[in-house]
């Protein structure tokens, strides 16, 4: 029995380490200690729950995730309705908003206001029985909305508890879900990937995400809240002012937006809105206007309500970010990385206040589903500092000779063969060493710390160099005719002493090892590990470039799929390729030193490794170079597989799961010794 207690103490206190933490993190922003730290003490408290299933309550941390999926949403009758907002488009409708109040409540001096940016989300009114999150609905028809109870508990900044002593025995907070726009990107880009739908804007994302039926896909989306005012309270005396209500919220465990601000009359509230369109395309969410209300709570009551909105708030909102125009064209653009973008050129249009005359289109699936061609007239979206994107197409409105876009089949810059592998949303230009647009991105790879390793030679410096079309190829780095004393002097913060040093370090690395020219190479999804595999096995660059074609021959190397196999395979098709291969070693007199057997005998030939934390004799890279010169195989997954996990000082998460999987721990004592012996 004093077991079970001291379980039950043990599992409050995880509770409510997690429960700080969790406010600190996702509410304040301001986490006091690191993930693998919260991590350890998470996965205490969900273990000691599952072994002991009756102490779980339904407003533990660990019971943001779960749940069947629901067959359908049950209805929740609002105690009080939830209204909508009388907009205003105007300034002068401001002006008469703030007067109107005035003579209603026949005062002469300025009224206070407590404004805020509207945040273009989803409405939802969540209830709070004795300090714990009972019941969640969506807006609805503002009298009855639909219940979301186990997809609200899955956002990480609704607090499942009420903080602090002081609460109602009932209270509702009514705010905003949302979207952030980083998180609806990259949402957006991974529905791509996958060839799945995309949403429009992130609030049909939040939208969308807030009404799925299995809380599971709620929980994977990056979803957020913010409280902006109460709605039925028992057992409790609020604040007088709105905006001591909005800092209440703070004590209990909400997020407020910190965009609030206190205004005096129509001339605060129209500063007020010129000041938030300044800063609107920095913001990290969607807004599309801004709120006044009325921030003395009795003056609200005493203004009270028309049918369907309160006559003490007003929504003034935003220029359009949405309009229609017509594409005169469609063009291709390459990327750094080589990927080719359909772009659609259109018939300039202001939105939101910027004029518009190019929108993306993603890529070739994107392209396709939207069906976009030229002479189309489409509805056109800018948010935020979010390049302009195609909506939609008005079909009604397409011209009869109209025709399909097709993906050309070569670069557009380079004139390299065009090459998208099946299943892939993104096609790609194969001359990577050669082609201008991913000139300056792939001499900066070709120069990097894990390739050739050109000390000296930084983004800036190769920028300079590309502009002033110095460097087109990696080539042109190693040829002396290009690179000289004199040329680089002459280059923007460059003495001729910081020049010979550069020319030095360039000399001392017309020496490389075959693995990491390989990777130097920038062949894609060719990384260190293949890398290092394809040059243990075919041993010379010579042998490489011969199998190239052989499907067959690339896949039995580990790490080499299909895809893979054929990255390497049109990598080395491609003539333009070949040709800075050939420069390198007779112009740049670059050798490439093939790859002896290694030795077989040591401990770590043919393991998997992994290391966590930080090594006080070597550096990360040091360490895994000399793993690999041992015939070890290094990797940054740890899993059964895994024969040694090397720990370092501070080791994260991967240290508990080592653990739990019974791989074998190497402190650094240990681990150098090993590689002593």
């Amino acid at each position: 029995m004093s077991s079970l207690k001291n379980i039950n103490h043990q599992v409050k206190e995880l509770r409510a380490q997690v429960e700080y933490h969790e406010h600190c993190y996702y509410v304040l922003d301001d986490p006091e200690i690191p993930d693998s730290e919260y991590d350890r003490i998470y996965l205490r408290l969900k273990e000691l729950e599952e072994k002991n299933p009756d102490l779980v309550v339904p407003d533990s941390p660990t019971q943001r995730v779960g749940g069947s999926p629901e067959d359908k949403f049950n209805s929740v009758q609002h105690g009080i309705p939830m209204l909508s907002l009388d907009n205003a488009f105007s300034f002068n409708q401001v002006v008469d908003f703030s007067r109107r109040i005035s003579d209603r409540l026949k005062i002469d001096k300025s009224i206070s206001f407590s404004a805020e940016p509207k945040l273009d989300g989803m409405a939802i009114s969540i209830i709070y029985i004795d300090g714990s999150l009972s019941v969640a609905a969506t807006r609805g028809d503002g009298r009855t909305g639909e219940d979301v109870t186990h997809n609200i508990r899955t956002i990480s900044s609704v607090p499942l508890r009420l903080r602090g002593k002081n609460i109602p025995s009932q209270l509702e907070i009514r705010g905003e879900v949302f979207m952030p726009l980083a998180a609806f990107e990259k949402l957006n880009a991974r529905a791509r990937e996958h060839s799945e739908k995309t949403f429009a804007n992130p609030r049909n994302a939040a939208a969308g995400s807030l009404r799925q039926l299995d809380p599971k896909v709620t929980a994977k989306r990056p979803l957020d809240m913010f409280a902006h005012s109460v709605g039925a309270v028992k057992d409790y005396s609020l604040p007088d002012r709105h905006s001591e209500i909005l800092r209440l919220f703070n004590d209990w465990g909400f997020k407020v937006c910190d965009q609030n601000k206190i205004v005096y009359g129509s001339d605060g509230c129209l500063k007020y809105y010129e000041s938030i369109m300044k800063v609107r395309d920095s913001m990290p969410y969607e807004i599309d206007g801004v709120v006044y209300k009325v921030d003395q709570i009795k003056q609200q009551k005493k203004l009270g309500f028309i049918s369907k909105a309160p006559r003490w708030a007003l929504a003034h909102k935003f220029p359009a970010q949405e309009k229609t125009t017509r594409v005169n064209k469609i063009d291709w653009q390459v990327g750094r990385t080589g990927a080719i973008t359909p772009v659609a050129r259109l018939e300039p249009v202001s939105v939101g206040g910027v004029m518009v005359s190019n929108a993306t289109l993603h890529n070739i699936d994107e392209l396709e589903r939207k069906d976009v061609r030229t002479g189309d007239e489409v509805s056109i979206r800018r948010a935020g500092d979010v390049i302009p994107e195609v909506v939609s197409v008005l079909v009604s409105k397409r011209l009869k000779r109209a025709r399909k876009i097709k993906l050309p089949n070569e670069c557009p810059e380079c004139g390299s063969v065009i090459v998208r592998p099946e299943g892939e949303a993104v096609a790609r230009c194969s001359g990577g060493l050669f082609c201008s647009a991913q000139r300056k991105e792939a001499i900066k790879h070709f120069a990097s710390r894990r390739a050739f390793d050109i000390e000296g030679l930084g983004a800036k410096l190769i920028d300079q160099l590309v502009d002033k079309e110095l460097v087109k190829t990696p080539a042109d780095l190693f040829n002396k005719n290009i690179i000289n004393l004199e040329t680089l002097a002459e280059l923007d913060r460059m003495s001729y002493k910081s020049a010979q040093n550069l020319l030095d370090a360039i000399n001392l690395k017309r020496t490389i090892d075959l693995a990491r020219f390989l990777y130097a190479l920038g062949i894609r999804e060719v990384g260190e590990a293949t890398s290092l595999n394809l040059a243990e096995n075919f041993r010379t660059l010579e042998r490489i470039m011969h199998v190239s074609n052989d499907s067959e021959a690339l896949e039995a190397i580990e790490d080499v799929g299909p895809v893979v196999a054929n990255h390497i395979k049109v990598f080395f098709q491609q003539n333009h390729n070949r040709e800075v291969i050939n420069q390198l070693i007779s112009i740049g007199e670059v050798e490439i030193q093939s790859v002896n057997k290694l030795s077989s005998d040591h401990l770590f030939s043919g393991k998997s490794i992994v290391i966590t934390g930080a090594l006080t004799s070597m550096t990360r890279d040091e360490t895994k170079e000399v793993i690999q010169s041992l015939g070890g195989k290094v990797s940054s997954s740890l899993s059964a597989k895994t024969n040694y996990l090397i720990c370092g000082d501070k080791p994260g998460s991967k240290l508990l799961k080592a653990q739990k999987l019974n791989v074998d721990v190497l402190d650094e004592p240990r681990f150098l010794l090993l590689l002593k012996n």
